[in-house]
């Protein structure tokens, strides 16, 4: 019966998916499966680093099935069909803090991370390069590795990755980074402790690595478990793989980096419904482009903002196009009537362009993307990518393709979640990929 019911789900979603195609010509569609786990939206959360991935010509993914299964998947760039494996390794759901994250390193191993809310590490890779097989779990540094939350894994230049971590509780919890050698196939710890809560607070942080191989880092402060506590946005980079930080002057940071030596980009209060772990994107040059939401000292509800520096000041765009307000407050993954934003930006002749992904149920909670072909003229209009609702999804797109080839390749799954780490009794609906490329 409950194998029919998954079956039944899959062929409407699959008829939504092709009507979806037909209204959108421009979009390319595939789907990997039809039985994701959608009792929340652990498979969605926008700071899995990554959801998708690419390496030379093939794309890989990873979500949980209806029985919390960690499945991996692989196809050919641009191809509809996949290659699905199921995983020997399963993860806790129900809490959607517990997501998976997969990087490509550069010599085609899939390393993966998945299950993490203040517990021991869960990690492995693959046992040959551009295989779906993976190997034992392993310890990485095996110091600092039993309270791990948001685990991250970023691309340098040279093919060696970094591993970001918070070690500690929310409000209470510092950044750690790991490195893995391509030479050495071994992983050393970079960081430990470079963002330090003191004890009274830890950053909530976002992180893009440029083509150059600089790494940008910003964040905002919590100061208790409480949502509501967010506050201010600030900034660090590194230009020699995570070892000496600088502001965006160039001065060189004493670390740790506090909540008195930090660069802030924008002061933000407590309680402007300033929300966490949202998305930044850093061009060839090095130009920094952060997206996040919350209420200005004018403004009734929460709007989208993008913080960029191209020149020698941080600006701030307000895309002040929603109407309705809510309030964030309490703990746990909260049901919340938008997403938060990811940003990808390019060159557009001697401007900058800039497409905003977002999900609003002002908009029935389709993805939707705010572009702007000349930022820094708040001149932003919005498209939607899609034509069905998407529950509770937040967008996660392959950031390895977006900088190699400019396609935007979105993961899309219809998800619900119940506020305060909820369980919804809802079936497997299916995973799919969504391809799009600006100007077309």
């Amino acid at each position: 019966m409950y194998q029919s019911l998954i079956k039944s789900t899959f062929l409407i979603y699959a008829f939504i998916s092709i009507s979806m195609v037909g209204a959108a010509q421009e979009t390319e569609w595939s789907t990997i499966a039809g039985n994701g786990w959608a009792n929340n939206s652990v498979n969605t959360v926008i700071f899995r680093k990554n959801a998708l991935v690419s390496f030379k010509g093939g794309q890989y993914a990873a979500y949980y099935d209806h029985e919390q299964n960690v499945v991996l998947a692989k196809r050919k760039i641009g191809s509809p069909q996949w290659t699905v494996v199921t995983t020997p390794y399963k993860g806790d759901a129900t809490d959607a803090h517990k997501s998976i994250s997969i990087m490509v390193d550069g010599d085609g191993f899939l390393h993966m991370a998945w299950g993490q809310h203040n517990n021991n590490l869960n990690y492995a890779k693959s046992t040959s390069s551009g295989s779906l097989t993976l190997g034992n779990m392993e310890q990485m540094v095996s110091v600092k590795e039993n309270k791990v939350s948001y685990p991250e894994f970023y691309k340098l230049a040279n093919g060696d990755l970094l591993f970001f971590y918070r070690d500690g509780g929310s409000g209470n919890g510092n950044l750690m980074i790991n490195r893995y050698h391509l030479k050495t196939k071994k992983w050393t710890r970079v960081q430990d402790g470079m963002i330090d809560g003191e004890g009274q607070r830890n950053a909530y942080w976002q992180v893009a690595v440029d083509q150059a191989g600089t790494i940008h880092l910003s964040w905002v402060w919590r100061e208790s478990p409480d949502v509501a506590s967010n506050h201010d946005l600030c900034y660090a980079k590194s230009t020699d793989g995570g070892t000496t930080w600088l502001k965006s002057t160039g001065e060189k940071y004493t670390l740790p980096i506090t909540a008195t030596n930090a660069e802030y980009t924008v002061k933000i209060p407590q309680k402007s419904e300033l929300i966490n772990q949202t998305s930044m994107f850093a061009d060839a040059k090095g130009k920094v482009f952060i997206a996040g939401y919350w209420r200005g000292p004018n403004e009734t509800g929460p709007q989208y903002h993008l913080v960029f520096k191209t020149d020698a000041t941080w600006k701030v765009s307000n895309l002040n196009f929603r109407k309705t307000t809510f309030s964030l407050s309490g703990t746990g993954t909260k049901q919340i009537p938008i997403s938060r934003p990811q940003i990808v930006v390019w060159g557009k002749g001697k401007h900058y362009a800039a497409g905003l992904l977002f999900r609003d149920a002002e908009r029935q909670n389709v993805a939707s993307i705010a572009l702007n072909n000349n930022l820094g003229a708040d001149d932003w209009t919005i498209k939607d990518l899609t034509q069905t609702p998407l529950g509770d999804w937040e967008p996660n797109y392959d950031t390895e393709l977006w900088k190699n080839k400019k396609i935007l390749s979105l993961f899309l799954q219809n998800v619900v979640q119940i506020d305060g780490e909820g369980k919804a009794d809802q079936l497997p609906t299916p995973v799919q990929v969504l391809d799009w490329k600006p100007g077309k």
